[in-house]
């Protein structure tokens, strides 16, 4: 009888599970050390006699006779630094501490499409277990830089200044920088909703927990939500769990990446990832260096966001839209800085515009897009060119146009200008429910232009 080749694929699979199962039981097992919790200061526990490795899990004991997750964050001695993956309750001293499993993997599939998990993995939306299908490690190793395909196709993102002014590529890291209130997830909103992708997967990290349903609800809605992943991880978790939330969100779009799929990653914010670590690496005794900030948090950053991008030859593409809380709308904040040095461009969002009711609040002077020359043609880029030399002028000599003071006929390229500034002030900004297309936001652009 012939076997299909389904049938052969099913048949090869098996071997290759059973023939893995046959190793591990024939290789030497060491035997399980426990130990006893010494110490626990702040969210950081100390244990002492069990063996275990950094980014291994132990059970510790409660009082109640349960137990509590924690993962091994570092050492000091002969005392192993564990930290909890949920809340620090019930703990006693010489409690007994079980190491139960080395290294982070996380069960993926095609059915997390459509559901809402928190960092472990686990249902939030209350519609039964998760069918996945195969495991992958959170910490993968990026693709290598050479064997990465180019960014070479613009992708349309439906907000009319981005698509014309600041054109992103498909497999570009882009940021959002702002403080708060100034519009970062409105905006972001209006990108999930409106960008072309076959897959979205959204980071909520460390936000407030009451816009994790407001997200779904009201930006995503239900069209949305069928192509969607979400991972919640609000700010009441764990710091363990917020950074968890961030390499969870960034492993499952890798996966439908190697699907070939064209992936839109959306992680609100990079700020609450850096800060998590921040807070992990002051508990278990790093000094800090720059503004409070140890040196673990700025290695972190770059170890997560290249993981992002375009897959290799043939492969799908993870375009990512990381959202960076500028402190006190300081532009010169450490993780400010850090994000705008490994990121792929900036798109900075003004108080002062959306104060002004200018939405969205982009400030097209601050922002740039690094790939934006090589997505864009020259007859595009020459009329950005003009259009920001037009924008500039105007807000340059602003305070002398507002009160009068400028006479016309002074200068003929501010003539200019300020004729053009009512029409460029309509082109930058949008209703957060309308979508513009790349096409008409380029149609608009040359309009401006004609009219010079």
């Amino acid at each position: 009888m012939t076997t299909t080749p389904v049938a052969l694929t099913r048949n090869q699979r098996w071997a290759r599970k059973l023939a893995a199962l046959d190793t591990v039981a024939q290789a030497p097992q060491r035997a399980q050390v426990e130990g006893q919790l010494k110490r626990v200061v702040g969210i950081t526990l100390e244990a002492e006699g069990c063996s275990a490795p950094i980014g291994g899990y132990c059970q510790v004991e409660t009082a109640d006779g349960g137990w509590l997750e924690t993962e091994v964050v570092g050492f000091a001695g002969e005392r192993t630094l564990l930290m909890p993956t949920g809340e620090l309750r019930g703990v006693m001293p010489n409690a007994r501490v079980v190491p139960s499993r080395c290294g982070s993997q996380l069960e993926v599939g095609d059915a997390l499409q459509g559901r809402i998990i928190d960092a472990g993995g686990r249902p939030l939306d209350g519609l039964g277990p998760i069918a996945t299908t195969e495991s992958r490690s959170l910490l993968a190793t990026p693709i290598n830089p050479l064997q990465r395909n180019p960014i070479r196709e613009p992708l349309d993102v439906g907000v009319r200044a981005i698509n014309a002014m600041l054109t992103v590529g498909r497999g570009q890291r882009i940021g959002l920088f702002a403080g708060s209130g100034v519009g970062k997830s409105v905006l972001l909103g209006m990108m999930t909703k409106f960008t072309n992708a076959d897959v979205i997967v959204v980071g909520l990290i460390g936000e407030r927990g009451r816009e994790v349903k407001e997200f779904v609800d009201s930006i995503l809605g239900q069209d949305g939500m069928s192509r969607a992943v979400v991972i919640a991880t609000p700010a009441d978790h764990p710091p363990l769990m917020r950074l968890r939330g961030a390499w969870l969100a960034t492993s499952v779009a890798e996966y439908f990446r190697d699907q070939g799929k064209n992936v839109l990653l959306l992680m609100d914010s990079l700020t609450r990832f850096a800060q998590a670590q921040r807070e992990i690496s002051l508990a278990v005794g790093e000094p800090p260096a720059t503004k409070g900030y140890p040196p673990s948090v700025f290695a972190k950053l770059p170890q997560l966001v290249e993981r992002a991008g375009n897959g290799a030859a043939g492969g799908g593409s993870i375009t990512a839209f990381y959202t960076v809380l500028a402190e006190g709308d300081d532009q010169n904040d450490p993780i400010v800085d850090s994000a705008r040095a490994i990121l792929d461009g900036h798109i900075v969002l003004s108080r002062k515009l959306a104060e002004a009711g200018h939405f969205p609040a982009i400030d097209i002077e601050q922002s740039v897009s690094r790939v934006m020359n090589e997505v864009a043609d020259k007859t595009h880029l020459e009329m950005v060119r003009f259009l920001r030399q037009k924008y500039g002028l105007y807000q340059q000599n602003r305070d002398l146009i507002t009160i009068g003071a400028y006479q016309k006929g002074s200068d003929a390229r501010l003539d200019e200008a300020v004729r053009l500034w009512p029409k460029i002030n309509r082109f930058l900004q949008q209703d957060v429910n309308e979508s513009v297309s790349f096409d008409a936001s380029l149609d608009e652009l040359f309009s401006i232009g004609s009219t010079a």
